[in-house]
């Protein structure tokens, strides 16, 4: 039996679009790789009554053509393509009233920007076709989907045309936690230990198409060696048709992570336009905007201070990895990543990898810290020495709380528990008492370590520690 693994939220959402008593047109979005057809197709497989799927780089003529064979091989009569759009619409809406069933039914386009060529005419005849037909009938359930995130979301999303406010839910699928990773590996048979995963996903990320590549019996690093550094390697080139294949105007949006890809803590706007030459204004705001709304980067904002001063950090761990690690490999060979992961480089990068890992595990780090409940703001801060006395800061990340309390989190990824000497106990201890003396704050603050493998217990852990998030903690549900 073919399961979906996670989802959760999307299933319970897809649920209540077929239950629904009213007409839906459901959008859903990601990036390449993400699994959005698979949902799609497993979840509502009982109810899809017509799927078509776009053509990619194919013209007008295939794609009409394309329509007339999938509405031929799920029932229909035709058997010659209809002459523009317009006519196909009317073709499935012939379809429809002579297939009138009494339960709901799904019609489902997948690739939807692959079918809306130049100048087809194909956005405006769907247009048509759901305002004056599919929207008036409840058991129409339409869902569209597609890769090109700028695409849908300006066309679709965020439309001004015949389709502003039309679309009735949105779904934007995001990578597997680490939880819905084990739980896609177990089921792969795979069975690595939960430091093992986090290796693995520090590489790949929670990509379910990248997951189902990884072979069971071989650690992490076989794994990232096999498919990252073999020629045949899944994710060698994978890089080359990742963003081409999202955007438009790629190379812009290919500009902004590799500048971000260098720069570990992130960078401010200004500090973009500067590494990457583009220009401000508002083409900068959309690609910086279609990059957060796929998943790729985030905006960190600087604690209690103005949006300019927000650091934009890029967190998909395979264009991380892939700028750090493969791009700039130059051995052949086999086994390139058994070596490169025994040097003292892999595990410095690992601290700002699980860095990231972090912060887009924060409902984790919350339920861990018993305050799930608790409104919260994530935030970036750090404090520079304006003079040879003055004394500078950072903290990885904060967590500043509406129960006036801030955690301030150091993260760590090491192999063996973790040891806070007295040294580093010094730079806690500083780093505590420069954020309050520089924010004012009269909240409480609290030292939080989140760490791959604990911490020793000591005086130090002790003294200066409130709370430990631990790698396991990660891996909630």
């Amino acid at each position: 039996m073919t399961v979906v693994i996670g989802r959760d939220h999307e299933k319970a959402e897809l649920n209540r679009v077929m239950q629904s008593s009213h007409a839906e047109l459901v959008v859903v979005y990601g990036r390449r790789r993400i699994g959005k057809t698979y949902l799609i197709r497993q979840h509502l497989k009982d109810q899809i009554v017509f799927e078509l799927t776009g053509l990619h780089n194919e013209s007008y003529d295939r794609q009409l053509e394309n329509f007339a064979a999938q509405l031929k091989s799920q029932g229909g009569k035709q058997t010659s393509r209809p002459a523009t759009w317009l006519e196909a619409f009317e073709q499935l809406k012939s379809w429809l009233k002579r297939h009138k069933p009494a339960k709901k039914r799904v019609l489902f386009f997948d690739e939807f920007p692959w079918l809306a060529t130049r100048r087809s005419g194909f956005l405006s005849a769907f247009e048509a076709f759901w305002n004056t037909y599919a929207s008036r009938d409840p058991s129409i359930k339409c869902v569209i989907c597609g890769s090109a995130a700028s695409w849908m979301i300006h066309k679709i999303i965020n439309a001004r045309g015949g389709l502003h406010n039309r679309a009735t839910s949105r779904l934007r699928l995001s990578p597997f936690t680490l939880s819905e990773t084990k739980q896609y590996l177990e089921h792969q048979r795979v069975r690595l230990n939960d430091f093992q995963i986090a290796e693995l996903y520090m590489a790949i990320g929670g990509i379910p198409h990248y997951l189902q590549r990884v072979e069971a019996g071989k650690s992490a690093a076989q794994n990232i060696d096999r498919l990252c550094f073999r020629k045949e390697g899944l994710l060698k080139n994978e890089f080359m048709n990742l963003y081409q294949s999202l955007f438009e105007n790629a190379d812009q949006h290919e500009a902004i992570v590799r500048a971000l890809a260098s720069k570990h803590k992130g960078l401010t706007r200004s500090e973009l336009i500067q590494a990457t030459g583009l220009a401000s204004g508002g083409t900068l705001t959309k690609v910086l905007n279609e990059l957060v709304e796929s998943g790729f980067v985030v905006e960190m904002p600087a604690w209690k201070a103005d949006r300019k001063n927000s650091l934009w950090r890029l967190v998909d761990e395979y264009s991380l990895f892939y700028f750090n690690w493969i791009e700039t490999n130059r051995m052949s060979g086999q086994d390139i990543w058994l070596a490169k992961s025994a040097g003292q480089k892999w595990k410095s990068w690992c601290g700002y990898a699980f860095e990231n890992v972090a912060l887009t595990h924060i409902p984790q780090i919350k339920k861990a810290l018993g305050i799930s409940g608790v409104l919260t703001e994530e935030a970036s801060w750090h404090y520079v020495a304006k003079a040879s006395h003055d004394m500078g800061a950072q903290v990885d990340f904060l967590i500043d709380r509406h129960d006036h309390c801030i955690n301030l989190c150091e993260v760590k990824f090491t192999a063996d528990p973790f040891t806070i000497d007295k040294r580093y106990a010094t730079e806690l201890q500083r780093k505590a008492a420069v954020f309050r003396q520089r924010t004012g704050t009269r909240k409480a603050i609290f030292l939080t370590m989140v760490s791959a493998s604990g911490l020793i217990d000591n005086i130090h852990s002790q003294a200066h520690i409130a709370n430990e998030v631990k790698l396991e903690d990660l891996f909630y549900a």
